[in-house]
Order: C-alpha cells, then sequence, then structure tokens
C-alpha cells in the first residue's frame, strides 16, 4: 500500500465533514496571506494572540484531565482501585503502571492524528482530540472501586487511560503547530512556548481542584468521593475549549504544502513519509525530549511520592507547593521563549539538559530538611530549569521538518519517547526507592538522561529566525520539484 492510499477512515470520515465547511474560504485567502508571510509578516496583535489562546485553551483542558490523573495516581488510585498489601509504595506503584499505559498510548495517537492532521488540517484534529479526552476523563470519574467490583475496576481504569493517552499523543504536535505555523520568524520561540505555558496552568487547575477537595472534605470523604469531582468537571471545561477551537484557521504554509500534496502526486505527507525521509529528524526530536520529560514527572510526581512516603508530608501541603511552583513555571515559560529567539536555540536547551542534571542532587537534601518553604523552593528551581529545555521545544523541532510532515515528525518524536522517559521515570524511581531506600539511584538515572538530550542538542544546526518556507523550500528542492539552489 503507497503512503497516498494510507488513511485512518472511521476518524477521517468526521474530520472531513468539519473541514469542508470552511475551506472554500481558506483557499481564496491563501494567496494574499502567502504573500504576507513571504514579506515576513504573520498574524499580529489580536490575531495572533487569538490563535496562541485557542491553543492554549484546549491545551489546558486536555493537560488539566491528563495531569488530574497523574496527582490522582499518588494520592488516591493506589488505595481505591488495587488490592491492599501492606506496603503503600506497592499501591502507587500499581498505579503508575496504569500510569505509564497512557504514555504507551500517545505515540499512537501521534501517528493516527499526525497523519490526519497533516492531510487535513491542525484545527479539525485538535477539536476532535478534546472531545475524546473529555469524556476518557469524566468517564474515570464514573468508576466504582476494587472494593465494589475487584480486577474489573483497574482493567476498565487502564481502558480509559489508554484512550485518554491516544487522544493526547495527537493534541500536543497539532497545538503547537498551529500557533508555530503563524508566528513571525524572528519571534517563533517566543509566541509558540506559549502552549507550552498552558501545561503548568491545566496542572495547576489540576492541582487546585484536588487541593480544594482535600482541605474541605475529611480524608475518608476525598478518597470515597471527593476526587471525582475534579474529573467530572472536565465536562464542563471541554464545552470551552472545543467552542474556542472553533474559531481559529489554519495557517496559509499549511494550507500550501496541502494543495501542493494534492497536486504533485509524487509527493506525500504524514507519518510513513517523515519515517523515510527525515529519520535523523525523528531521532533528534526524541534525543530532546528524553531528559525534559523524565524530569518534568520526577518533579511533579515522584516528589510528592518521596515527601509523602518517606516524611509523612499531609496531602494538602505537597498539594500547596505544587500550586505555587506551576504559577511560577507558567510565568517563567514564555521568558525562556524570548531567550530562544534572542539567544538561538541550541545555548538555552543545552542550559536546561546540564542544570537540570544538578537538580536531584540539592533537591531531595532540601527536601529532606521539610522545612516547608525550601521545598517549594527545591520543587520551583526543578520546574524552572526544566523550562529551559521546555520553552523552546515547539520552534526547535516545527523547524526539523517540512510542512507536509511537520505534524507527523512532531507528534512522532515526541510521543515516541515518552514511552521510554515519563511513563517510567515515577514508576522507576519508586521501586527504586522502595529497594534501596535512596534518590541517589534517580538521581544518577537524570543525569544518564540529561546526557543524552546534550548530545541530541550538540547534533543540531542553529535555526533561530529561519523561515519555514526555507525548511519546505529545501525539501522541495530535495524531491527534485525545484532545482538546487533556487531561491
Amino acid at each position: 500500500m503507497s503512503v497516498q492510499q494510507y488513511s485512518v477512515e472511521p476518524l477521517v470520515l468526521w474530520i472531513t465533514a468539519r473541514v469542508n465547511v470552511d475551506t472554500k474560504e481558506k483557499l481564496m485567502s491563501v494567496e494574499q496571506r502567502s504573500a504576507n508571510n513571504a514579506a515576513g509578516s504573520s498574524p499580529k496583535g489580536s490575531g495572533l494572540k487569538k490563535i496562541v489562546a485557542a491553543s492554549m485553551v484546549g491545551t489546558v483542558v486536555e493537560w488539566y484531565e491528563f495531569f488530574l490523573y497523574a496527582t490522582a495516581a499518588t494520592l488516591v488510585f493506589g488505595k481505591y482501585f488495587f488490592p491492599a498489601s501492606g506496603n503503600e509504595l506497592d499501591g502507587i506503584i500499581q498505579a503508575f503502571l496504569t500510569y505509564a499505559v497512557g504514555f504507551v498510548a500517545r505515540p499512537l495517537g501521534g501517528i493516527v492524528f499526525g497523519q490526519i492532521g497533516d492531510k487535513l488540517g491542525r484545527k479539525p484534529t485538535l477539536q476532535l482530540t478534546i472531545v475524546i479526552v473529555g469524556v476518557a476523563t469524566f468517564l474515570m470519574g464514573c468508576l466504582p472501586g476494587f472494593a465494589d467490583i475487584g480486577y474489573l475496576a483497574p482493567a476498565l481504569l487502564v481502558a480509559l487511560r489508554f484512550i485518554q493517552g491516544f487522544a493526547l499523543g495527537g493534541e500536543w504536535g497539532g497545538a503547537v503547530l498551529l500557533v508555530a505555523e503563524h508566528s513571525p520568524n524572528a519571534s517563533r520561540g517566543f509566541w509558540s512556548s506559549w502552549p507550552q505555558a498552558a501545561v503548568p496552568v491545566g496542572n495547576l487547575l489540576a492541582t487546585l481542584v484536588l487541593f480544594i477537595m482535600s482541605t474541605a472534605l475529611s480524608p475518608e470523604a476525598f478518597l470515597g468521593w471527593g476526587w471525582r469531582v475534579a474529573f467530572w468537571l472536565s465536562a464542563v471545561i471541554v464545552f470551552v475549549g472545543y467552542y474556542i477551537r472553533t474559531h481559529v484557521t489554519e495557517a496559509p504554509i499549511f494550507l500550501e504544502a496541502k494543495a501542493l500534496v494534492e497536486k504533485e502526486q509524487a509527493v506525500s505527507y504524514g507519518v510513513f513519509e517523515v519515517v523515510r525521509k527525515y529519520p535523523k529528524g525523528i531521532l533528534q526530536a526524541m534525543g530532546l525530549r528524553f531528559a525534559e520529560n523524565i524530569m518534568y514527572y520526577l518533579v511533579v510526581s515522584f516528589a510528592i511520592v518521596y515527601l509523602k512516603s518517606v516524611h509523612k508530608y499531609d496531602t494538602s501541603s505537597l498539594l500547596l507547593a505544587l500550586l505555587i511552583a506551576h504559577v511560577i513555571h507558567f510565568l517563567v515559560i514564555p521568558q525562556v521563549g524570548r531567550l530562544v529567539d534572542s539567544l538561538g536555540r541550541k545555548p538555552v536547551y543545552l542550559f536546561g539538559a546540564i542544570a537540570g542534571a544538578a537538580w536531584p542532587f540539592f533537591a531531595f537534601p532540601m527536601f529532606d530538611t521539610r522545612n516547608a518553604v525550601v521545598i517549594v523552593a527545591a520543587v520551583t528551581i526543578g520546574l524552572c530549569l526544566h523550562a529551559f529545555m521546555y520553552a523552546g521545544q515547539p520552534a526547535i523541532m516545527a523547524e526539523l521538518f517540512p510542512t507536509r510532515m511537520r505534524y507527523s515528525g512532531v507528534s512522532l518524536g515526541s510521543q515516541v519517547t515518552s514511552i521510554f522517559a515519563g511513563s517510567l521515570a515515577p514508576l522507576l524511581a519508586t521501586q527504586w526507592l522502595k529497594d534501596t531506600g535512596s534518590w541517589v539511584p534517580t538521581a544518577i538515572y537524570l543525569v544518564v538522561a540529561c546526557a543524552i538530550t546534550t548530545a541530541a542538542v550538540l547534533s543540531l544546526k542553529e535555526t533561530k529566525g529561519i523561515a519555514l518556507e526555507e525548511v519546505d523550500k529545501a525539501d522541495a528542492v530535495r524531491e527534485g520539484l525545484l532545482p538546487a539552489g533556487s531561491r
């Protein structure tokens, strides 16, 4: 079967109906907007801000739901969905295993939705993913526990977690590309960092809801039904994200690439094409993602496990510490995005990778002080160092691939990595803590991850200020559609 023949019919039928409504209007204006891009201008002012807001709101909604699961896994699921073993860490490890299922599903979602997004558009794909994640999360809040239905409870939890991760695998690439492809060349790092900043906002909201419920209710009530409220709220906020995403337009550069693929039958798009033509770019994207993904989940998930199991910190205090850290993380990410534009992609990312390797060696001794201010500082510093890797990812990855296969390349490179990085990080760290009683193996683990990411950064070409049209032009020359050296 050729790449052109590849399809994912059940999803394409729904999305095609959405696309046909406004394709005519978009294509009529492509020529004018393309001229603006060629002159170095992209949507400015309210136009670009509207696109950023649409990308951010949907991302906030979806990551609220994803991180809600992560936090609940450490606080609730180990006790509610699994049989008691006499060791608190056993239940947490089992909950993290179900958490990892979402990461396994994400590459599949990246492949499917990346293919659809490269063929039919970023906008309709993002509308579909937000609905799928919302439904799965709402149903999680309805599940009975192990005491009620036995092992069917964790089985249903795993199934819904898989669906949630599958949809989220297609979310991130589309959200960041929607902004990156509309952004001016000189400030792509800054503008495309805003969807990244939406991630801590989603985590902040999830933490805030659980914090309110845990402080307002008794431990028995919180474990019995209070945690469900946060999952049910997803039904409300999904409508907000979906509505806002109906009011955005595709970038002119995508519409041009789509028209080219339709015109030139020898040129294709999507996941098989990007694997065949740009394997180095995928490996570089995976390397960039590796340490960043591991570090994030060590900071926001394993830190809770360590403080709760080793130092018996209460739930409300831990959630409050994360609330503060998430606020600061949100504020720092766009500022690092500015640095990515002014200093370059590589030096900023290198600083994050090298400094991130040092974090556990001072963070865990800070946790051991049991001083609330010191603990908040340790978590906050970890997230700030993480931002130096995270903020520049959309710009760097967008500049690795041509438009006709960018969604697939970005999604595949980022989501496959999550299987070996973020999904395993809190699980391995918790197991090592159980086996050794020490945080040192986890610290060594992060050092190795940061070394891999450092090597990936060093392999990159500096692309600060590059036009995405130039990336497409180089791809066209490579395909023989333009003569070498053409402008």
